[in-house]
């Protein structure tokens, strides 16, 4: 059997953020019409209490595909050479279950995490916001900005970061790399100050934007923290918000911008107004005013990395691109 190995590269060549997108919205219409299976993710933490092993499993019926993301979240990583996020997406087909592709994790994650926040900037961002903050200088940080520029006219971007190096490097980089001039604060009130749209991608545990920063008006998008205990949002950011997921399970299991506002007895399960897929097939509504703040929670879900995984397999089928290994198949007998 023939299996694809697509590397970091070969990913971000058959990945581009702009098709991503479309990806992505196409696989939340499939989650919300109920054409999809999605266990909660299984975690394995390390004895450091910070690393972890992820196994995220995912099924879509609108492309018949069913695998695994298998992600390794080591934050010691960060300021290395090495990705925060490592591991590998798994395809397979549901006819006889044979495995079809390998994906690199790294890539898939990076890419489709913003895309993701691009379809949620898109529905839920007002029509001409154009002011951007970003509060994180990482992977992240790169590929929201791409993203934000897709889907809104950015005029303005300030980005902020624990460590003043990294937000100058990013903000040199990027500046050159799509042409807009990037300012570094020396705060994340002054980043976030008057912003309309607003990402958070940090590794924080506490929250390191405050709701009385924020703009009436702004779009949040919280994708940084993804366990119960950690948040980069406080609570009245939260409770002031028209707040939105990527699914209410996860959510309601996982988000800590959610589930401490929650504990705390400033919101119940009613203050999510809904899912991005249920946006998309006009379930729910999305902003209601000009002036009210939205913020969409992201928690990143397998369908994301199924779908994108199965876009760079065809991708790399009509481009003859990415390495082909036989690997199983085969009954064993048959050796």
């Amino acid at each position: 059997m023939k299996v694809l190995i697509a590397n970091q590269d070969q990913v971000s060549a058959l990945l581009p953020m702009g098709e991503c997108i479309e990806v992505m919205e196409d696989a939340f219409r499939m989650l919300a019409r109920g054409d999809a299976i999605l266990p909660p993710r299984a975690s394995l933490v390390l004895p450091d209490g910070e690393s972890l092993m992820g196994l995220m499993p995912s099924y879509l019926g609108g492309i018949q595909s069913v695998g695994v993301k298998v992600i390794a979240a080591f934050p010691k990583n960060y300021g290395t050479e090495y990705d925060a996020h490592q591991g590998v997406v798994l395809l397979f087909d549901t006819d006889r279950g044979l495995l079809r592709a390998i994906v690199d994790g790294t890539a898939v994650t990076a890419i489709r995490t913003a895309a993701v926040s691009g379809v949620a900037t898109r529905l839920l961002a007002r029509e001409d916001a154009g002011d951007l903050a970003i509060i994180g200088a990482g992977t992240q940080a790169r590929t929201h900005l791409e993203a934000m520029l897709l889907v809104r006219e950015i005029h303005r971007v300030r980005v902020h970061s624990r460590t003043w190096e990294s937000a100058h490097q990013f903000a040199e980089r990027e500046s050159k790399q799509h042409g807009i001039e990037i300012e570094v604060t020396e705060t994340a009130q002054t980043a976030v100050d008057g912003a309309d749209i607003i990402c958070t991608v940090t590794t924080a545990k506490e929250p390191v934007v405050k709701g009385e920063w924020i703009a009436p008006g702004a779009h949040i998008n919280a994708v940084g923290a993804f366990t119960p205990t950690t948040r980069e949002l406080d609570t009245d950011a939260v409770v002031k918000s028209r707040f939105y997921v990527d699914r209410r399970e996860s959510t309601l299991n996982e988000a800590g911008e959610f589930l401490i506002p929650k504990n705390e007895g400033m919101i119940d399960d009613d203050h999510i107004v809904g899912e991005i897929g249920e946006i998309l097939l006009g379930r729910v509504q999305g902003r209601t005013s000009p002036g009210e703040i939205t913020m969409f929670k992201s928690l990143g879900i397998a369908v994301e990395d199924l779908a994108s995984a199965h876009y760079v397999l065809n991708k790399a089928q009509e481009k003859g691109m990415g390495t082909w290994a036989e690997i199983g198949g085969r009954h064993y007998a048959s050796f």
